[in-house]
């Protein structure tokens, strides 16, 4: 018995030699191909967190990807750094959202001197034009046109077309894998699309107004058709004048607008007052212009896009 109980024991010991050499072998494979991949990966940047999360969306790990303006962060009134000069030198794709949404992005771009190619997002976008010509702080006017395109959905697949069709180019190898990508985002899209008309659908037409900080959404009414109204241009970087203010709280009292909403990059007590002051509800946040960190409530377009709409839904549904 003690015979048959070693050479049990022996061949335990080989099994597990041969398993952990294996497992040895393998996260060596995966090491090596982790490796090949991060050496293979093209040098790319995106100016803002929402244009990274298409990018990311079609190119998966075949783009080494830096961001400047971080999730959470507020494009509008961004100043570049050393840093960023520094990634856009060594990249080979910049990607922009273009329709001066980041007004500082020309003189970065040629003050770092990169010989990458710059790819608009917005490249066919039908630009709705502003109110007025949005003059903020120096280098950060908007011009005439809306540059927060995105906030449509339709437009959302015209920026991943040119996301597309510039992967293409600058990576041939990859073309099974950026069109795959696309394929399945473009399907997520057109759900995304459906479901938010069907949610809004909920929401009856004299109660499709809402006040949100700055003018974001125009896209989004447009699209969807609820009215959101704002103190503020299309940039966070010029504070609302008080007959501005004024207007807004007799508007919300004459139609009886039921919900104010906070913006996830614009300080909030302007919003509280104008609540207090009228009665409004504050129907929560919504978020325009960047994303949240990775496990936030908009951690991705998509995830963004559907935060916003359970929000609004909720506070006009109930008002």
């Amino acid at each position: 018995m003690v015979s048959h109980l070693n050479t049990n024991l022996q061949l335990d010991r080989r099994q597990c030699l041969a398993v952990s050499a294996a497992s040895l072998a393998g996260l060596m494979i995966t090491g090596r191909t982790s490796a090949a991949l991060a050496q293979s990966a093209l040098p790319a940047v995106a100016t803002f967190s929402i244009l990274a999360d298409f990018v990311k969306q079609i190119a998966g790990e075949r783009l080494a990807l830096t961001t400047l303006v971080s999730a959470g962060a507020d494009a509008h009134v961004y100043s570049p750094t050393p840093a960023d000069a520094r990634a856009l030198a060594a990249a080979r794709l910049v990607f922009v959202n273009g329709l001066g949404f980041e007004g500082w992005v020309s003189r970065l771009i040629r003050s770092s001197g990169t010989k990458a190619t710059v790819v608009t997002a917005t490249n066919g976008v039908t630009a709705l034009k502003t109110e007025q010509a949005d003059q903020g702080h120096a280098g950060h006017s908007h011009g005439e046109n809306d540059p927060h395109a995105w906030l449509s959905v339709a437009n959302a697949k015209v920026y991943a077309a040119n996301i597309l069709a510039a992967l293409l180019v600058a990576d041939p190898a990859g073309k099974d894998i950026f069109e795959a990508n696309a394929k399945a985002y473009g399907a997520q899209l057109d759900a995304l699309d459906a479901d938010i008309r069907v949610s809004l659908a909920r929401v009856s037409p004299e109660k499709r107004k809402v006040i949100t900080s700055h003018d974001s959404f125009r896209y989004f009414e447009k699209a969807y058709g609820i009215a959101f109204i704002s103190p503020r241009g299309v940039s966070t970087s010029a504070e609302p004048s008080a007959q501005a203010v004024g207007r807004i709280i007799r508007q919300i009292r004459a139609e009886k607008i039921p919900a104010v909403f906070l913006e996830n990059i614009t300080d909030g007590r302007l919003m509280k007052r104008i609540a207090d002051e009228t009665g409004a509800r504050i129907g929560g946040t919504l978020y325009s212009d960047a994303l949240t960190p990775p496990g936030g409530p908009a951690s991705t377009y998509v995830a963004m896009m559907q935060h916003n709409v359970r929000e609004i839904v909720s506070a006009l549904v109930v008002a």
